[in-house]
């Protein structure tokens, strides 16, 4: 059995488990910790610590972060503290914890458990991953090899012979603050789902976010061309996908 402990940085909490990185499945209950009010880098680095200290962990620990993650490099920082920008996160982390960490974006994260262990296991072509809920975010593999940090949800949309970002247009906190039916909505993302489609061409569209508990009201509404699935692993996934990547590094 590999044990690589996975942690999961969110908004408002942070939370890890040990992982079976044969079998995806967690070995030890999930623990959460607050996220630190205004998310600074050395404040995260400290819970992430305390979680590897509450699990007595020793080995790799695999950490996801909400934005764009490149060799270990935080660049951007959409909900966090901007101090994280062109931060090594990894050597921080490292330090912090004594632990060799390695850290990939959260969307990266779940598209890897799901390819590996959830609803994109067995696809050979090309899965993306689209998770729907405060913005879209984003996983591409083939063959379930990840292409990291597609940040699909920047894409650009025309509405109504404006340009708009997909994400303030489509995403579940849009959705619930201009209270869309879950038919309107689907309108919305269909149109979303056709343009990445013309983009990529992909063989399977799984879609995570808090909206893929809710598939029987959206799902009969959409209109794509390619398969689409919902995601499986639910709030696992992250800590999965990172425990993935770091026992890969």
């Amino acid at each position: 059995m590999s044990l690589i402990l996975g942690i999961d940085i969110g908004g408002s909490g942070i939370k890890g488990a040990p992982v079976d990185t044969q079998t995806g499945k967690l070995t030890a209950e999930r623990w959460r910790i607050p996220t630190p009010e205004g998310a600074k880098a050395h404040d995260v680095a400290e819970v992430v610590h305390e979680l590897v200290k509450h699990f007595n962990h020793s080995g790799p620990v695999g950490v996801t972060f909400p934005g764009v993650v490149q060799h270990g490099v935080t660049l951007s920082a959409a909900n966090v503290d901007k101090g994280w920008i062109g931060l090594d996160a990894d050597d921080l982390f490292t330090k912090a914890t004594g632990q060799q960490v390695t850290l990939l974006n959260d969307a990266d994260a779940a598209g890897l458990a799901e390819a590996r262990f959830g609803s994109g296991k067995g696809e050979v072509g090309m899965a993306l991953l689209l998770t729907f809920g405060t913005g879209i975010g984003s996983a591409l593999l083939y063959g379930g090899v990840l292409v990291p940090n597609t940040e699909l949800g920047h894409l650009w949309l025309e509405v109504n012979k404006a340009a708009t970002e997909a994400e303030a247009w489509a995403s579940d906190r849009i959705r619930e603050q201009e209270d869309l039916g879950w038919k309107s909505w689907a309108k919305r993302a269909s149109k979303y789902l056709q343009h990445v489609e013309m983009l990529f061409s992909p063989d399977l569209f799984i879609i995570g976010g808090g909206i893929s508990k809710k598939a029987d009201k959206w799902q009969p509404h959409v209109d794509c061309k390619t398969k689409l699935v919902t995601a499986t692993l639910q709030n696992d996934a992250g800590i999965v996908g990172a425990a993935l990547y770091a026992s890969e590094r």
